[in-house]
């Protein structure tokens, strides 16, 4: 619960410690197709439109999504609908009817958002970059799934999976904004009261082994060329995550970041160039995305430019300005974000979940504030090695060869 007195809105989201990385070879996919599933009727509202027009009616903001290790279903609406919200919600979570029918007709809508990725390079290099790293596993599988398993998974699979996942020690509920914490908590406990308590199915640990660069090319062709150059880093409960993140926000993290400057502004490589760092609960990466001419002369030159950023940022300490400058970002995009009710309702919620207690934004941010110059070169020589260095693109480059000389650190 997070009660927001001086907003007027409400955000209901519950979340299933479940998602991609707890299928199998045959059933990868079914988390996400789940979700679509939960849209298409219950017994309290037996169609698709009965479920949005519940929401559109009050102008209610809703949607779901489905990750490596949760998949989630939210409503945001005015305060004085949160019954509505929390209503819908918790309905479409415990009450889907899982319709043969319209399980027929889903498989046509998600080998059409398949279509989509396959021609949204921008997106699709993500999970390039992840099937580079992890390969013939569930950490290296695409979330949505495959033509093939989406084309024959059956609805007893679908419950299966919610029987093995969809439990209460595997569920949370999150509520933020302008509420009764006692009453809300009142109606949910009755809601879900009649949950499964069994606990949830387990995922296989991730496999991770390198001991050189590596490169992924999908040769397609497109007007521009992008790439994820990264590293292996660090899980979601690793202390250096704090300097990892810093780090981050130095190379990549601001339109006067490292990169950007160099890359975009001084030599006009790119128009978009950004670093981010994804932590899930057992691995971690750091990772540098932009879209380059599909010249080869100029992709190698944007390589060699990012890797130039890195090499700098590993052996030179940074100054205390830039240290500075990139904790007060971290702090004042914390700040900006938390305003709203649905971001509030889901940083507690993927929390909650994954880690089993709450970080307060001020306790995150005391971390962030104890990180030195010292913790950034240690963390940059730690991550930056070339067993540890990653590149994947998307474009047509050929296989790639004219960059294996100069992926190296």
């Amino acid at each position: 619960m997070a009660p927001m007195k001086d907003t007027n809105t409400v955000t209901v989201i519950v979340t299933a410690g479940v998602g991609s990385k707890y299928e199998t070879k045959a059933t990868n996919g079914i988390s996400h197709f789940l979700e679509h599933m939960f849209f298409k009727g219950t017994k309290k509202r037996p169609k698709t439109k009965d479920i949005s027009s519940a929401l559109d009616a009050v102008g209610g903001e809703y949607n779901a999504f489905t990750g490596k290790e949760q998949t989630a279903y939210f409503a945001k609406v005015d305060a004085k609908h949160f019954d509505l919200a929390l209503d819908v919600v918790s309905d479409i979570y415990l009450n889907s009817k899982l319709d043969p029918k319209e399980i027929e007709k889903e498989r046509g809508v998600i080998i059409q958002e398949i279509n989509m990725y396959e021609d949204t390079p921008i997106v699709q290099i993500g999970d390039i970059f992840e099937d580079l790293l992890y390969g013939d596993q569930p950490a290296g599988w695409e979330t949505i799934g495959t033509k093939e398993n989406i084309a024959k998974i059956k609805r007893k699979d679908f419950l299966k999976h919610l029987r093995e996942h969809y439990t209460a020690p595997n569920t949370v509920v999150s509520v933020a904004g302008n509420i009764d914490e006692k009453k809300a908590i009142s109606k949910i406990g009755k809601i879900f009261s009649k949950m499964p308590k069994k606990k949830n199915g387990r995922k296989t640990k991730v496999f991770e082994k390198q001991n050189q660069p590596q490169i992924r090319i999908k040769n397609k062709k497109t007007d521009q060329c992008h790439l994820v150059l990264g590293a292996r880093a660090y899980d979601m409960f690793h202390p250096d995550r704090f300097p990892l993140s810093v780090l981050v926000n130095i190379l990549g993290g601001s339109m006067s970041s490292r990169l950007f400057l160099s890359v975009r502004e001084r030599l006009g490589l790119a128009y978009y160039i950004s670093a981010s760092y994804e932590s899930y609960t057992d691995s971690g990466y750091l990772a540098v995305k932009t879209g380059v001419d599909t010249d080869r002369e100029k992709i190698e030159k944007a390589v060699k430019t990012i890797l130039g950023e890195v090499r700098k940022i590993r052996e030179k300490r940074v100054s205390e300005r830039e240290l500075k400058k990139a904790k007060d970002n971290l702090r004042g995009k914390m700040a900006l974000s938390l305003e709203s009710s649905d971001e509030v309702a889901g940083f507690l919620a993927g929390q909650e979940l994954m880690k089993r207690k709450i970080e307060t934004p001020e306790q995150i941010l005391a971390r962030v504030d104890k990180v030195s110059a010292d913790d950034i070169i240690r963390v940059a020589k730690d991550i930056f090695r070339d067993d540890k260095l990653n590149l994947a693109m998307i474009g047509p480059v050929g296989d790639g060869k004219f960059l294996e000389n100069i992926l190296r650190l």
